[in-house]
């Protein structure tokens, strides 16, 4: 997300995955409260999030949605980065949030408010703990998916 990036391993500044654990904690809390007066504008909402999760796990943090909020409206503001992750971490955390947004979307659309919130306040509960503490669930769980992953053989 800065063009001071390390060489090696693509990476990102680290402020820029905490800024989008911030927006989707607060799409995350209109989802809950939406569920609350209306299950179908909580559908949306959530639909909505699963989509820039799918695209932040598809193309990554700098070509998700929020990732260019932060680059274009952030980033500039709070000067240079100076500390920076891997993106693959930050991808399969993308690809944890859709799972659990696209459950949601799926509760709330068959008519099932509990699983749509129940899902909703899973994926609130990472992004928060992301944004507030820097603790990012799926980027923990991305080496035990590594490991479980099967092995590819060569020739």
């Amino acid at each position: 997300m800065s063009d001071n990036i390390p060489s090696g391993p693509v990476q990102v500044d680290v402020r820029g995955p905490r800024v989008a654990a911030w927006i989707t904690t607060a799409v995350l809390i209109l989802v809950l409260i939406a569920a609350a007066v209306s299950p179908a504008l909580a559908t949306i909402l959530i639909a909505v999030q699963a989509v820039v999760f799918a695209l932040g796990a598809l193309n990554g943090p700098r070509r998700s949605p929020y990732g260019w909020v932060y680059a274009r409206l952030v980033a500039p503001r709070i000067g240079p980065a100076t500390e920076f992750e891997p993106v693959p971490p930050l991808r399969f955390a993308q690809l944890v949030g859709l799972a659990f947004a696209v459950i949601g979307f799926i509760g709330f659309a068959a008519g099932s408010t509990a699983v749509g919130v129940v899902f909703a306040a899973f994926a609130l509960f990472a992004a928060f703990l992301n944004a507030a503490f820097g603790i990012c669930l799926g980027c923990k769980l991305y080496p035990l998916a590594l490991r479980l992953r099967p092995a590819t053989t060569s020739s």
